[in-house]
């Protein structure tokens, strides 16, 4: 998982505790990513723990608080960061997106099924590359607003796949439906809305 990644490379830099992880991680990656669940920080961080990939190397105690836990990374965890770092990452769970899945079964649904979800997800997708060229006009440091301009490039993607899906929902909607139909048990009717 590239987040445990991605916390073992803070902790290359220096040693740390969970809450400056979280602020860093934040600082480094940019608004597009969103709010890091610092519950989630130390459950990795005891993952990488058991795992051998950091260590603690010492507690510091705190006014009326827990004591702040210093985490270290391991030489295991250099490799397992090097290792990680070196190979290419595969496609996003091999193109599996929520929207091609709507998009088919919006065509098998119908032309006007199908008009709806891209005419639902265009103005959803608008909204995102809005906020993202929003938040892309303050100021970041050069690898944050590259992170944040991959997002909006991303975003693009997506709605130029719905102006295609638009573009071509007749053909798509045929294919579909009379294949839909062909499949159809005898003396079964199809309701149509």
């Amino acid at each position: 998982m590239a987040l445990h990644h991605a916390l073992l490379s803070l902790l290359e830099d220096r040693e740390n505790y969970g809450y400056e992880l979280r602020a860093e991680f934040e600082r480094s990656v940019g608004p597009q990513w969103g709010q890091l669940n610092i519950g989630h920080v130390y459950q990795l961080l005891e993952r990488l723990q058991r795992e051998g990939l950091v260590e603690v190397v010492r507690s510091e105690p705190q006014p009326r608080r827990t004591e702040r836990v210093i985490y270290a990374i391991t030489d295991d965890g250099r490799e397992a960061l090097r290792v990680w770092l070196t190979t290419p990452s595969p496609p996003r769970s091999g193109y599996r997106d929520d929207l091609y899945l709507k998009l088919v079964a919006g065509a098998r649904t119908g032309h006007s099924m199908l008009l709806e979800v891209v005419a639902n997800e265009r103005q959803a997708l608008l909204g995102e590359l809005h906020s993202l060229r929003t938040i892309g006009r303050d100021e970041h440091s050069p690898l944050t607003a590259l992170l944040i301009e991959g997002a909006a490039l991303q975003t693009s993607a997506s709605l130029e796949l719905l102006e295609r899906a638009e573009a071509g929902a007749v053909e798509l909607t045929r294919g579909e439906e009379s294949e839909a139909r062909s499949r159809q048990r005898p003396g079964r009717q199809r309701r149509v809305a």
